[in-house]
């Protein structure tokens, strides 16, 4: 009974269903982005509202607008509103750690 438990385990395990393939390539084009890693990169260091971001990075507020609606959408950020502001913050943090790994690996000699 257990060895039969452990294989269907690992054919679950194994198995790929179709929202979980989509939602990992989804993820995969949102870090293939350099506007958009730049953008998560820095969200990861604190909460940013767009103006921040735009300032910070040098970009234009449309572009961070829209790339934020695209983070958004596949809930890899959050936002929070104070006032007429609106802050954006790192919402999946196993993504936000794939990103780091993958810029320090970049990064490393």
């Amino acid at each position: 009974m257990k060895e039969e438990l452990n294989t269907n385990q690992e054919q679950e395990r194994m198995e790929l269903d179709e929202e979980s393939l989509f939602l990992v390539s989804q993820t995969f084009k949102a870090l293939s982005d350099p506007t958009r890693i730049r953008i998560l990169h820095l969200l990861s260091q604190g909460e940013y509202s767009v103006n921040d971001i735009a300032e910070t990075l040098n970009l234009m507020q449309s572009t961070v607008s829209h790339q934020l609606r695209f983070l958004k959408n596949l809930r890899l950020v959050k936002s929070r509103r104070a006032g007429t502001s609106i802050f954006y913050s790192p919402e999946d943090q196993h993504v936000m750690e794939v990103l780091e790994q993958m810029i320090h690996h970049a990064q490393h000699d």
